[in-house]
């Protein structure tokens, strides 16, 4: 990287007066270069500005970085920040780094380790308020005052037994209310909400929106206290997961920014560019197949972008509803099929209504009644495949295992475009002598 010194020292000033917004200059860097200027930063600078990046974005550095830097950095992360960190560094280099971590937050790291990637237990949080069901309310009241420096308000306090077994959550003003002798397994509630660490963040997400709850104690298959999910952090999770979501549905890349450099952006682009290119020559091709009749009709060539626009822009809507359908795990299994009749028929309604009007259209515009016929058929064939697919498509990824927001939308448009065109100039070769 040249002239590296010029851009250390601007960096190094940026971290000492506002690590966060140092962090945003870093990450909108390239990779390569993002990682040089960091190997010219102190350990202590690294420190400051590393718990504000995306710890995927990190891990290149540390591949590259001695492990004294390592453990400098990781006093200052959150253990499920470690845990990302760590899960994206190669497997040797993980067990290496995870015997320098504190002893403190060893054991911790470890436990978010073992879930699996979108699990509530990969997101839980280690710093949360539990109590043992012996302790005496006064005591409590105590503890919770002396330790709300380092959690926070608290929110919620958890009771648990000696093999650390949840047992129950303690509401603040009962707390309060209760004679101060008496144990708190007096006063709390045993009926509280928890969740499994290998939940879905999705399914817990959708769990914390129905018992309206800011923070939920996670359990493992004995019910041990592992952690606490709070809404706020699984709400930035979720987003994050949506917004990957809609990019991977056009083909660019998840872990595209705004700022990231062209370089980037044009690598997670152009391959999906490529694709793309190639089922554009797949629908020329079928135009290319009634290119005769086009020469003799030339006024179809006209109406030909209109078939394929509202084929791609019904498949659209449908895809959108079933997408949102699918994260919000609102489709069972056995109700996928239906969904997708229900949306060829919404096809159909929809596209007899478009394709009268676009039909009248025609007619008026051009006077012939065979032209409004022809694309208006068209039009009722390609809305019902634009619903069935914009259905179809997801599901049946889903079905397969495959990411279902995958490029979906470039898979559709081919879709509607090939059969709006074939369909459109099917029904004008049908109808060749009333056109001329």
């Amino acid at each position: 990287m040249k002239n590296i010194r010029p851009v250390v020292q601007l960096l190094q000033r940026y971290i000492e007066r506002d690590p966060l917004a140092a962090s945003k200059y870093l990450e909108a860097m390239d990779e390569s270069e993002a990682v040089a200027a960091m190997a010219f930063l102190s350990p202590a600078l690294c420190a400051e500005v590393i718990p504000h990046m995306r710890m995927n974005y990190v891990a290149e550095f540390f591949k590259q970085s001695s492990p004294e830097v390592f453990e400098v950095v990781v006093k200052r992360l959150r253990p499920e920040q470690a845990a990302t960190l760590l899960r994206a560094l190669p497997q040797d280099l993980c067990k290496a780094l995870i015997d320098r971590l504190p002893e403190e937050m060893k054991k911790e790291v470890q436990d978010l380790l073992i879930f699996p990637e979108n699990s509530a237990g990969r997101i839980m949080s280690t710093l949360f308020i539990a109590y043992h069901e012996d302790m005496i309310v006064k005591e409590a009241i105590q503890r919770i005052r002396a330790t709300v420096s380092r959690y926070g308000p608290a929110t919620y306090t958890y009771v648990v037994d000696h093999e650390n077994h949840l047992c129950g959550v303690l509401n603040m003003r009962d707390l309060l209310l209760a004679p101060p002798d008496i144990p708190i397994r007096d006063v709390m509630d045993r009926n509280v909400f928890c969740i499994d660490g290998f939940m879905d963040r999705e399914e817990v997400a959708e769990e914390l929106s129905k018992q309206h709850f800011y923070a939920a104690p996670v359990v493992d298959a004995e019910r041990h206290l592992l952690g606490v999910v709070r809404s706020d952090h699984l709400l930035g999770h979720v987003q994050e997961e949506g917004t990957e979501d809609i990019l991977k549905m056009v083909g660019a890349g998840k872990d595209e920014r705004t700022t990231s450099p062209i370089s980037f952006a044009m690598g997670k682009r152009l391959p999906w560019l490529h694709v793309n290119l190639a089922t554009a020559f797949l629908a020329a091709s079928v135009v290319a197949l009634f290119q005769d009749i086009i020469a003799k009709v030339t006024v179809l060539a006209v109406f030909l972008p209109i078939v394929a626009g509202q084929g791609g822009n019904a498949g659209a809507q449908s895809l959108a509803v079933v997408m949102r359908g699918i994260v919000m795990r609102e489709i069972r299994p056995a109700d996928r099929w239906r969904l997708v009749m229900k949306e060829a028929r919404l096809g159909l309604l929809n596209g007899t209504v478009i394709g009268i009007v676009t039909a009248a259209v025609a007619w008026l515009w051009q006077g012939n009644p065979t032209l409004g016929l022809v694309i208006g058929l068209a039009m009722i064939v390609n809305l019902v495949a634009a619903g069935f697919c914009g259905a179809a498509i997801p599901l049946g990824m889903k079905a397969l295992g495959w990411d279902p927001a995958q490029s979906s939308v470039i898979i559709l448009t081919t879709v509607t475009d090939v059969v709006g065109f074939f369909a459109f100039l099917g029904f004008a070769t049908v109808f060749m002598k009333h056109l001329i």
